[in-house]
């Protein structure tokens, strides 16, 4: 089984909301947070959560996960990232997904995993795109599925993510749910290194040696279309 290590990138929520008070108060918790004084953040938004606002309760499962101001809890951090998730919110979704993935306050179940990544990833959440992808590729949580897999793949590399970016090179590369096509494969992988995507520049080197100069030419042309028209001509 894949298992990455959750890297939980500390984007708080910001509150979308009608209500002056409320917006205030939570207001005040992202300037906290800003400030690192997570203790004052805590206070501000442990109310708002259990009134139901989905941001505020995300962010109180960052905070938990993450032990910022407080000791580490991964059970607190699931309870929070599930009241949001319930609600809708995409970011709390994929992280809800990511812990039930490796097993960190819940135990590790690939299906599960695969319901909050596919709600997330459905809502256009490229992180929760990618991990689908890889999900349908190997197996793990649903039936290997590489069609499904390269659907998934693309439209997180469409959003500019570099690993998806190479994971959808290498199906063209092998023809994994796709024609083979080393054209389209240097196109993804040098796109993925333009990033900074290790893998992916060691495949583009890898392939080009099977490519002709006018072939590599002309991959490198569609990667400049394709960013050119912001991946809308890939």
């Amino acid at each position: 089984m894949f298992i990455r290590a959750i890297i939980t990138v500390l984007t708080f929520s910001m509150l979308l909301s009608n209500g002056v008070a409320i917006a205030a108060d939570f207001n005040k918790g992202i300037q906290a947070a800003k400030a690192y004084d997570f203790e004052t953040a805590l206070a501000e938004w442990t109310p708002l959560a259990e009134q139901g606002n989905a941001s505020a309760q995300y962010n109180l499962g960052l905070i938990y996960h993450n032990g910022l101001g407080v000791p580490e809890n991964y059970k607190t951090a699931v309870k929070w990232y599930t009241k949001a998730a319930e609600l809708g919110d995409a970011k709390a979704q994929y992280n809800l997904g990511l812990m039930h993935d490796v097993g960190e306050g819940v135990p590790e179940n690939d299906k599960t995993a695969v319901k909050w990544y596919t709600l997330a990833a459905e809502q256009g959440y490229a992180e929760a795109q990618f991990y689908l992808g890889f999900k349908y590729e190997y197996g793990n949580g649903v039936v290997k599925d590489y069609m499904a897999s390269v659907k998934w793949y693309t439209k997180a590399a469409k959003q500019g993510h570099a690993e998806a970016q190479f994971y959808l090179g290498r199906a063209y590369e092998f023809g994994d749910g796709v024609l083979t096509s080393n054209l389209h494969a240097y196109m993804w992988y040098n796109l993925a290194s333009s990033i900074g995507d290790v893998n992916a520049r060691n495949a583009k080197d890898s392939i080009a040696k099977e490519m002709t100069p006018a072939d590599i030419s002309k991959a490198q042309e569609m990667s400049s279309l394709c960013l050119e028209s912001n991946y809308t001509d890939c």
